[in-house]
């Protein structure tokens, strides 16, 4: 089948892995980065949120048949909660419109295993209340205080994600259109964006204390890829709201019965 797909976070990583993946089906994908991709914007401003859906628009005639929201940013920073949260939200529901002629119409985008870690309350109230002023206010004050404590940016701003996803999933806009919206939760995958982290074999060894992964431990991008080219396909017609954690068992360790 052809298809079309928009991918934010092409260049590297898991958005590259998985822009190659649908690519090497016969499919077409529009890549979207800070660099070498088709629409280079930055999602953390409001300006390039909506210059990225123009540039989309035309790029792609008015029709797309998946969207894949892969940004992000790990680095305990104001930006990850601009991009990881905000960012993803605005190219999911800015693009939402051009999937309405498709077929098989789907959209799915990335949060992480650091959803079930601790959080900052304040932050992921911010987040949910859509108040972006307020949550890079909170998110700079975390910063300034430590490395510690700004990693609760990343780990607030993808359990908002995930929660807006179930939230979002199920209404007139998203499941009522006939359009799947999921989300994925990847555990320590080998990207530039964990290059540093796992260096060294000290590093390596309180990333996997951290997050225990029994089952083949840490991942190549292309593990998460395969599952988000799943969701965004023609045969994904029934998921819906859903968090799939592809992490090599860390959900399974760290909550164990406490859902399922």
């Amino acid at each position: 089948m052809n298809r079309t797909s928009v991918i934010t976070g092409a260049a590297s990583g898991i958005g590259l892995a998985t822009k190659e993946l649908l690519e090497s089906r016969g499919e077409r994908v529009i890549g979207v980065d800070l660099r070498n991709a088709d629409v280079t914007v930055d999602l953390t401003l409001s300006d390039d949120r909506n210059r990225m859906v123009a540039e989309v628009t035309e790029l792609s005639g008015g029709a797309i048949d998946a969207i894949v929201a892969v940004a992000g940013i790990a680095a305990p920073v104001p930006a990850a909660a601009a991009v990881n949260y905000f960012g993803m939200i605005a190219s999911l529901e800015g693009l939402r419109p051009l999937l309405v002629g498709s077929s098989a119409p789907r959209a799915v985008g990335v949060s992480s295993f650091g959803s079930v870690m601790p959080v900052d309350d304040a932050l992921t109230a911010a987040l949910t209340a859509g108040d972006e002023d307020a949550a890079l206010t909170r998110a700079a004050e975390l910063a300034a205080e430590s490395t510690d404590r700004g990693l609760l940016i990343y780990t607030s701003s993808k359990r908002a994600f995930a929660q807006w996803v179930r939230r979002a999933s199920v209404t007139e806009y998203w499941a009522g259109s006939g359009i799947p919206l999921n989300a994925i939760a990847p555990g320590v995958v080998r990207t530039p964006m964990m290059h540093d982290a796992l260096a060294h074999e000290e590093s390596r060894e309180a990333v996997a204390s951290n997050v225990p992964m029994p089952l083949n431990g840490f991942s190549d991008a292309i593990v998460p890829a395969r599952l988000l080219a799943w969701l965004a396909s023609a045969e994904n017609s029934h998921l819906c709201g859903q968090v799939v954690f592809v992490d090599g068992g860390s959900d399974a360790v760290i909550r164990g019965d406490s859902v399922w």
